[in-house]
């Protein structure tokens, strides 16, 4: 832990673990709630090192670190054994219910990409060395190498489990505990399960990730009843085994049918389709969504209906030729990426996801690509769509269970090369369609590597030297005010940086500067910006308007995005935030003032969103 030592003894300053109720932080300060203010040993802690100042008022007790505070916050709360509830802000600023519950699915897959594209690229070699036949599919050596693959996918709820735990407010062991108990061979897929005489549908559990977060997310929320309901000092004995026990039948009872119902109800419209359309309608439809449903762990629900098909007609006349066609759609839809993205580090993903579904392993671009960037997902379905509508009227059989590349030579059948020729086919098409969906549609901006810094440069010549200066804009119309007269010492003394004060006269806050939104707090009051040279910038809307947790606040940018000069970063109510007592003064510092030569702001009264506003000397 990187401020162990420093939280060791923050911790006993402000009087100890038992005095502390909850500790939140914003960007800069720690804000604690404290049961006895007058235990705490505020000239001490300000002469600590890495503590900028200390402010006690009737917001909070606020320590100021500086702009690395969450680091110090995460171990802070590790260390005094909070579950992270205290740090609540996030949660109550509303979200789009749809784009929450995407976020998290994109956020909890980002923390196990690495296994994931470790079996996806090691199942594309062993594809691709099974197929020029350089090792058979049947050796050890093959078998004993292929479990990896296997075994990530299967165990996949476990990794999801460790993964979103915390951000649901669950006991990340419990819950690994939970997926554990789904994947043991007691319940993952046995039927005639019971729970008091109540009858429990059998459900497959692996390769799946959609039950395990329900039920995580179900979890948070048993525990924290329970921590309420039961005292103090049964905690670390019951809750553990009420919360699984409570949670288990819970989940096996509902959350685990969802990814079969899902594909019941897909199974049905298959062959409605089948009797009423014809098979090329459901080839395309089922190329065109495959990765959608591999995402909600419906994908398996093909398999007894392509066994029904080979016991009856000796083939499959629709799924496996879809899965394939779908998968290599998949690798198109990377590859369109992949020559879009102007980022080496997401060249470098976009290009592994693209083999590996190549090699028909499509999980790492579905889970780590395709929930983050939506587009993918209509590429595929207009390149697997046309993929598999041309495989319907060619009536293309799968005349063995495999799919992928490696399944290619399965078409051939009983010699019938007009079949495999048309898969041939199929296959290029989706390929190639997916591809240039993908690259047309292109990269969301707030995803895209800018293609160059148009942040204004300016050079002047001094006494024959060259002197070069970045230029930041106002980020608001209004009064200029100096740092030093701001009424917040952290700002005022420099500590966080030299900047200047902004009292603005409209109710729009916009970018400075051309870069990137390094930070966006959930509050909304307050926002980091990269600029491509490496200026960061902290735009802080208001003193202490943390405690507003995002009212009169509307934000029009995200974490991540690319932002322009002038570009509108968040709308703020400040005649509001006036009448709830709060100054609404905006303060914007260049944190890492110290690698720079000088920063020096403008002399003027007003200033204006299209102004120079401070002059950073290279």
């Amino acid at each position: 832990m990187k401020y162990k030592n420093f939280n060791t003894k923050i911790i006993e300053l402000v009087g100890g673990k038992d005095n502390v109720q909850a500790v939140v932080h914003c960007m800069t300060r720690l804000r604690f709630t404290l049961k006895d203010r007058s235990k705490a040993k505020t000239e001490e802690i300000k002469k600590m090192d890495g503590v900028v100042d200390v402010v006690s008022n009737d917001v909070a007790y606020q320590i100021i670190v500086g702009t690395h505070v969450s680091e110090v916050h995460s171990e802070l709360i590790s260390m005094l054994g909070i579950s992270g509830e205290a740090d609540s802000s996030e949660n109550k600023v509303k979200k789009n219910p749809v784009k929450a519950v995407l976020d998290l699915f994109s956020e909890s897959m980002t923390p196990i990409l690495e296994p994931i594209i470790a079996a996806g690229m090691l199942a594309g070699v062993l594809s691709l060395l099974s197929l020029t036949g350089i090792i058979s599919a049947e050796s050890p050596t093959y078998i004993l190498l292929d479990n990896i693959r296997s075994s990530v996918f299967f165990f996949l709820p476990i990794f999801m489990a460790m993964s979103c735990a915390k951000r649901l407010n669950a006991s990340p062991f419990l819950a690994v505990a939970l997926a554990a108990t789904l994947l043991s061979t007691g319940i993952n897929g046995v039927e005639g399960l019971s729970f008091f005489g109540i009858e429990l549908p059998a459900t497959t559990y692996s390769n799946s990730f959609i039950p395990i977060i329900l039920a995580v997310w179900f979890m948070g929320y048993v525990q924290k009843y329970l921590k309420k309901v039961l005292p103090k000092f049964l905690h670390y004995f019951l809750v553990p085994v009420f919360t699984l026990i409570i949670c288990l039948p819970i989940t096996l009872m509902f959350f685990g049918p969802i990814g079969e119902w899902i594909g019941s109800a897909m199974s049905w419209v298959c062959m409605f389709l089948m009797n009423t359309l014809g098979n090329w309608s459901v080839i395309a439809l089922y190329a065109a969504v495959q990765p959608f449903l591999i995402m909600f762990g419906a994908g398996n629900f093909i398999i007894p209906i392509v066994v029904q098909f080979h016991a009856e007609l000796g083939y499959d006349p629709i799924f496996y030729a879809a899965c394939t066609i779908s998968d290599i759609a998949v690798a198109g839809a990377m590859l369109g990426y992949f020559l879009r993205a102007k980022n080496e580090k997401q060249k470098q993903l976009f290009g592994t996801f693209s083999f590996s579904a190549l090699m028909g392993v499509t999980e790492p671009a579905i889970y780590g690509a395709f929930v983050k960037f939506r587009k993918l997902f209509l590429a595929v379905a207009i390149g697997g769509g046309l993929g598999g509508l041309f495989a319907g009227i060619a009536n293309v059989k799968t005349y063995a269970m495999a799919w992928g590349l490696a399944g290619l030579p399965s078409y051939i059948g009983n010699n019938d090369y007009k079949n495999f020729y048309s898969m041939i086919i199929a296959v290029i098409i989706g390929f190639v369609a997916a591809a240039v969906a993908a690259y047309f549609l292109g990269i969301p901006k707030e995803n895209e590597k800018a293609e160059a810094s148009d942040e204004k440069v300016v050079s002047s010549k001094n006494d024959d030297s060259m002197m070069n200066k970045v230029v930041v804009n106002g980020c608001a119309t209004g009064k200029l005010v100096k740092l030093s007269e701001i009424n917040d010492k952290a700002f005022s003394s420099g500590a966080l940086g030299n900047g200047v004060g902004i009292i603005a006269d409209n109710n729009l806050v916009v970018s400075p500067v051309d870069g990137e939104v390094a930070c966006v707090f959930p509050t909304k009051h307050a926002f980091g910006l990269k600029t491509e040279s490496g200026v960061e910038l902290l735009i802080h809307i208001g003193i202490d308007t943390v405690e507003l947790e995002g009212k009169h606040f509307t934000t029009m940018v995200n974490q991540g995005d690319k932002v322009k000069l002038g570009q509108p970063l968040v709308q703020v109510d400040f005649d509001k935030v006036k009448e709830e007592g709060f100054d609404p003064t905006i303060i914007m510092v260049v944190t890492n003032t110290q690698d720079y030569l000088d920063v020096i702001p403008v002399s003027k009264d007003v200033i204006s969103d299209k102004e120079e506003c401070i002059n950073i000397v290279l």
